[in-house]
């Protein structure tokens, strides 16, 4: 089977998915975002889901998004990156003028470089707040019994345009739980964006609320 082809399968697949589970839940299939996670994917892959309309993709470190999209940028106007990887302070400024959106802001240095950037550069990324529901010392995130504080600070102390919460639950757990849990904090901090939910529990996160999935290996296959 060609390149094209079975990543236009599974791109129609994954949409399919979507839908059946927004209906599931009384939910608009369109009011819920598929980002295709293209870190690490060949260049052929990414071109095929290009090639299916896929304009919404995910990265983890912002040197190997320059590498990959800058080009394509100026091809396609209507790209969206979202950096959804751990993000080091001194690449904020990078991060800052490259992203769309940055869904990893987790720590109150982070949120103090980003707004530098953001004020000297003019320009600011959507910012989301990675929340470590499960607590994973390993995992990045925002403690979630700090998150009503920083998400506060995020916004009147650094003015950071915070539109919503990211989590990755842990991998051995019943990921309901912690999309319930990212949810109510969202909730209750009035934050419309919900990212959660990836390849193998994304029907999940819907029932709970994901407005953003970020789906890879069930678009692009295993990575080799």
């Amino acid at each position: 089977m060609s390149v094209p082809s079975d990543i236009a399968a599974a791109r129609a697949a994954v949409l399919d998915r979507i839908a059946k589970a927004a209906g599931v839940s009384g939910r608009a299939p369109e009011s819920i975002t598929l980002t295709a996670v293209s870190k690490l994917q060949p260049d052929d892959r990414v071109e095929a889901m290009l090639a299916t309309g896929q304009r919404i993709f995910g990265e983890n470190r912002v040197q190997e998004a320059e590498g990959r999209w800058t080009e394509r940028r100026a091809k396609f106007a209507d790209l969206s990156l979202r950096l959804i990887g751990p993000l080091q302070t001194n690449k904020a400024a990078d991060a800052v003028a490259f992203f769309d959106v940055i869904e990893s802001l987790d720590r109150p240095k982070l949120a103090a470089a980003l707004a530098d950037a953001a004020q000297k550069q003019g320009r600011s990324p959507e910012i989301l707040i990675q929340v470590n529901t499960g607590e994973e010392e390993q995992k990045a995130g925002i403690a979630p019994l700090e998150a009503d504080a920083f998400i506060k600070a995020a916004r009147e102390t650094y003015g950071l345009p915070v539109s919503g919460l990211m989590c990755i639950p842990p991998v051995d757990e019943e990921p309901a739980m912690h999309f319930a849990l990212l949810a109510k904090i969202a909730a209750r901090n009035g934050l419309p964006i919900l990212s959660m939910g990836m390849s193998d529990d994304f029907e999940t996160a819907i029932r709970f609320g994901a407005t953003h999935v970020r789906v890879g290996s069930a678009l692009f296959g295993a990575r080799n």
